[in-house]
């Protein structure tokens, strides 16, 4: 028996670590990013090129994929700047009050992300016979990062210019800068507005939820607690529409604004369904992109509402990634502060892109 038992207690030593190296893996794999800074430069996981096919010529619209098109509309004349709103999915309806008074020098381009807005919404329900991982990665490559990322390379090519301003808000000052990162030699310069707390996940300071709860009323956070744990319930996304989604975006929504505190000041289009939830599982739950993001090719404005929901140091910490870039607060503007403050804003990026 004991010579038994000196053979079997190093197999399930072995066996035990193996399991163990095995769920570590598996953890990766279930909660790590799905995009990586590159994919989209190097073309990988696209579900068509670069190159965005013939533009058919209609009015406010661009055609990134074949049957993939975006809504835009544009204001004023001048080099292109490319307006990447944030939410996710939360696209605008109206330009911007703090970059009208900038309009006879640059034009400023507003587009719908694909998935929200009046852009094209690829899915409404998935095929049940579809795994679980077929439909996560059909989900990642239609609505994903890297596929919103790519239609920003689109539209540069579409508008036909080597380099152009990206001025991202919120979640879309993420996306600006990760472009920025993919192709950094075709951006004039970058200006990012309370960029979203992305960089690093598990947030560093806390993230957007925990500061939605704590600004609720006492009566309402379990309300939001039993909410966000059918939000972020991923294991069961699949059985859901796009309506059903877009729904739960705009509950979470409601619930921003409570906790904002003061109104929204801003127009926006219908909220997304599956993009936001695409490109939550493109970012998984733990990450950490600093060292992949670091460049100084080009200029970089970042602009802070002193009464924003998020915290002045979360939006520094973009001076990680742009150690030279100009960081600037306007007093008395929160979240919205090319609304909130519009003068201010349009000194600030008059002045960051040379214009008199």
């Amino acid at each position: 028996m004991k010579k038994w038992l000196f053979i079997l207690i190093p197999v399930l030593v072995v066996c035990l670590a193996v399991a163990a190296i095995g769920g570590y893996y598996a953890y990766q794999w279930l909660t790590g990013p799905l995009y990586q800074p590159g994919l989209v430069q190097a073309q990988i996981n696209l579900r068509s090129s670069l190159e965005p096919p013939p533009q058919t010529g209609e009015s406010g619209v661009w055609q990134v994929e074949p049957d993939v098109v975006l809504h835009y509309f544009a204001s004023g004349d001048g080099a292109p700047v490319l307006i990447i709103h944030g939410g996710p999915g939360y696209p605008f309806a109206k330009p911007w009050s703090g970059l009208e008074p900038l309009k006879d020098q640059r034009r400023f381009y507003y587009y719908d992300q694909r998935g929200c807005g009046q852009s094209t919404r690829p899915f409404d329900r998935f095929p049940s016979s579809n795994t679980y991982y077929q439909n996560l990665q059909t989900l990642d490559q239609g609505l994903g990062l890297e596929a919103q990322i790519a239609d920003i390379e689109r539209i540069r090519r579409i508008l036909g210019v080597e380099k152009f301003t990206l001025i991202g808000h919120s979640f879309g000052a993420f996306l600006a800068a990760l472009y920025a990162t993919e192709f950094p030699a075709h951006v004039e310069s970058l200006v990012l507005v309370s960029p979203a707390e992305m960089l690093v996940m598990p947030a560093e300071y806390g993230g957007l939820f925990p500061r939605i709860r704590e600004r609720l009323p006492e009566s309402e956070r379990a309300g939001f607690d039993a909410f966000l744990k059918e939000y972020l319930n991923f294991q069961n996304i699949f059985p859901k529409s796009e309506s059903d989604l877009v729904a739960l975006n705009d509950r979470m929504g409601d619930y921003f604004r409570e906790a904002y505190g003061r109104p929204i000041p801003v127009e926006q289009g219908r909220s997304g369904g599956w993009m936001v939830w695409a490109m939550y599982i493109g970012l998984g739950q733990h990450h950490d992109y600093r060292s992949a993001m670091k460049s100084t090719e080009f200029p970089v404005l970042i602009v802070h509402g002193a009464d924003d929901l998020q915290p002045e140091k979360a939006s520094r910490t973009y001076l990680e990634i742009y150690p030279e870039a100009r960081f600037e607060v306007i007093p008395g503007a929160g979240h919205f502060a090319f609304e909130e403050k519009p003068e201010d804003f349009a000194r600030l990026v008059g002045n960051f892109l040379g214009l008199k």
